[in-house]
């Protein structure tokens, strides 16, 4: 079985690698600029209003949540969440009624920004681009330079 996960593992790199739209000739702000507009463009298909901060993080709050505090850069979160690609594809979720705990600073910017915009209880969705995310380099399964969704729910943090 493990080795099934590896040949569709690398089938699905070397797809990836012959896509005719390769963007590996564009520049970091031509990636950013395009990854904003798919951002829009998702918003738009949706009929999505998001709020979105100079690092171009776009965000939705659905329930702020509670308390005074917000999570610092150094805080442990802990999370639901659900990541999913502008196609709804979903690449990475805890499961049902699951959390998982780690540290603000050892994850993406994308999260180390947008965890902090939420009280403790507090839910909502944020875009990323690329550079907020994994850029070039992503983890197995996700397309490099890729726009990633994320809802998400801070349970708690300390």
């Amino acid at each position: 079985m493990q080795n099934i996960k590896y040949i569709l593992s690398l089938s699905f790199i070397l797809l990836l690698g012959c896509n005719k739209d390769d963007d590996s000739s564009l520049s970091a702000e031509e990636i950013h600029r395009q990854n904003l507009e798919t951002i829009q463009d998702y918003l738009d298909s949706e009929a999505l209003t998001a709020q979105s901060t100079p690092s171009g993080l776009h965000y939705i709050i659905d329930e702020p949540g509670s308390g005074e505090e917000r999570p610092s850069i150094s805080s442990v979160v802990e999370v639901m969440y659900s990541g999913y690609f502008t196609n709804k594809a979903v690449f990475d979720a805890t499961s049902d009624g699951q959390t998982v705990e780690f540290a603000l600073a050892n994850v993406i910017q994308g999260w180390q920004e947008g965890l902090q915009l939420f009280k403790k209880g507090g839910s909502g969705t944020l875009l990323l681009p690329s550079s907020l995310g994994y850029g070039a380099f992503p983890p197995p399964g996700i397309p490099p330079n890729t726009v990633l969704i994320f809802d998400v729910t801070l349970v708690n943090f300390r």
